[in-house]
Parts: structure tokens; sequence; C-alpha cells
């Protein structure tokens, strides 16, 4: 059965940082992901990594501020979040990524997801 198990999120003051991981089971996924929805709004992409950590990609909006990482031995990626903004505030996904995929992927590029974990920033 394949997983995608996500942990780390919680409450945080603005400025703040916070680390999620996403533990695959099942299978290795060569390229993962992390896409995230607010309230009231589409879910979005957030960040990448690919074909093993060779290429990495960020939405604009976090760009300098998080960071995608993995660690292929223990088949769990991570999103290092600093600086945290309210607006950062929403349900953070884990996604596993078509191998083909050489972009920022979109919804219909994800084979899997995880369950979702709430990050919620204070002012």
């Amino acid at each position: 059965q394949i997983q995608l198990v996500e942990s780390g999120g919680g409450l945080v003051q603005a400025g703040g940082s916070l680390r999620l991981s996403c533990a695959a089971s099942g299978r290795t996924f060569s390229s993962m992901g992390w896409f995230r929805q607010a309230p009231g709004k589409e879910r979005e992409f957030i960040a990448s990594i690919h074909w093993y950590g060779v290429r990495t990609y960020y939405a604009d909006s976090v760009q300098g501020r998080f960071t995608i990482s993995r660690d292929n031995a223990k088949n769990t990626v991570y999103l290092e979040m600093n600086s945290l903004k309210p607006e950062d505030t929403a349900v953070y996904y884990c996604a596993a990524v078509r191998a083909y995929v050489n972009a920022r992927p979109a919804e219909k590029d994800v084979d899997y997801w995880g369950q979702g974990t709430q990050v919620t920033v204070s002012s």
C-alpha cells in the first residue's frame, strides 16, 4: 500500500520556523513536492525536488524562505520553512510527482497525495 504521511505542522508566530516531513512507503518516488491550500483558496504549488535531488523548483512566494530536501535512504522529503508569514497559513500536502515532470508541477502531475498537515502562522 502506498502512503505519504506528513508531520511537523503546528502553530508558530510570524518570523518563526517549522520543518515539515513526508515519509513515503510502499514504493520509492524519484520526484516529490509540497502544495498548500489556504481557506477559501485553491491548492497551490510550493516546492518540488526532482530525480532524487538533482533539481528543485519553488513558488515565487516562498523562494528564499523555504527549502525542500530529501533523504533518499529514508524515502522522506522535508520542507524547511523560515521567516514564516501569516499568509503562509494553510494545509500543506505532500505529493508524489510523476518522474517525467521537469518544471513546477501542477496538480495533474501528481500521482499520490498525503493527508495534509496544518500550518498556522500568527501575527
